[in-house]
């Protein structure tokens, strides 16, 4: 009976869990089919779930007005640019925050998770004064710094930074390694699995930032992806399925990303759940 029991609910838990994957899956699903369907077709209701007359017209316009290689390229240099950034900056606070104590480090930490719980509508208009007077409207470093600043990065290092053993760098410090080796040679590969999830985080938040990139980004040759798709919205008529292709080739570097670095982001994962 007992038996029984189990196998009835492990098969309603699979049921569950092949349609919650289902409806997660839908939105990528309806956005890759989009991009083959002429506009007649992406308006039409019902609509069509399978695309009955497959055209490559949408790309082919996109290919030809060549503002989508601007938008992938800014997209690109902003995102990989930010990342790194905010991996050595978070890295960096993580191991001075946990093995480098120094005279109000637990005020810092306390500032960085007090941030954590700003609204980022707040800062808007600050941080738009302050790029305004760098003169960095409308220029791609606008959309990078402030993405080094997130305090999400510092935190999450911080407490992957726990996990490295103090023996071992003190081990080092005897060894006569200075703290740039100790960083780079012990540190820094201790915590590859948290780098790997951070990377995908950052690079994600940076590529999907839509928001700060429409307010700093107006010339068409220097915006991103996600601001030039909006440019496809005209007054009077949306060309659905321009937007749906447009999209499709703004997935698939973040794709790429995610399993490039999906390894390490499991295993990012598993070792905050263990420490947690």
């Amino acid at each position: 009976m007992a038996k029984s029991s189990f196998l009835i609910m492990k098969v309603l838990g699979n049921i569950l869990l092949y349609v919650s994957a289902a409806l997660f899956i839908f939105p990528l699903y309806w956005m890759i089919t989009g991009a083959f369907k002429n506009q007649s077709s992406s308006v039409k209701i019902p609509p069509d779930w399978i695309p009955s007359k497959i055209t490559m017209a949408n790309f082919s316009n996109l290919i030809h007005e060549g503002s989508i290689f601007y938008w992938l390229y800014n997209s690109g240099f902003v995102s990989v640019v930010a990342t790194v950034g905010v991996v050595i900056i978070a890295s960096m606070a993580g191991y001075a925050l946990t093995k480098r104590k120094f005279k109000g480090s637990e005020f810092f930490f306390t500032a960085v998770l007090i941030a954590m719980f700003i609204p980022r509508q707040i800062t808007l208009v600050p941080l738009f004064t302050m790029m305004r007077d760098l003169g960095l409207v409308n220029n791609l470093a606008s959309a990078i710094l402030p993405v080094l600043t997130i305090p999400f990065a510092v935190f999450m290092m911080k407490q992957f930074s726990e996990s490295v053993p103090t023996e071992l760098l003190e081990a080092g410090r005897i060894d006569g390694c200075s703290e740039i080796g100790l960083f780079f040679k012990l540190f820094f590969p201790i915590i590859k699995p948290a780098i790997g999830a951070l990377a995908i985080f950052t690079f994600t938040y940076a590529w999907n930032d839509y928001l700060w990139q429409l307010i700093m980004l107006s010339d068409k040759t220097k915006m991103t992806i996600n601001v030039g798709i909006s440019t496809l919205v005209s007054e009077y008529v949306a060309n659905y399925g321009l937007q749906m292709a447009a999209a499709s080739l703004g997935f698939i570097p973040v794709f790429i990303i995610f399993i490039s670095f999906q390894k390490y982001f499991v295993k990012g994962i598993t070792l905050g759940g263990v420490k947690g």
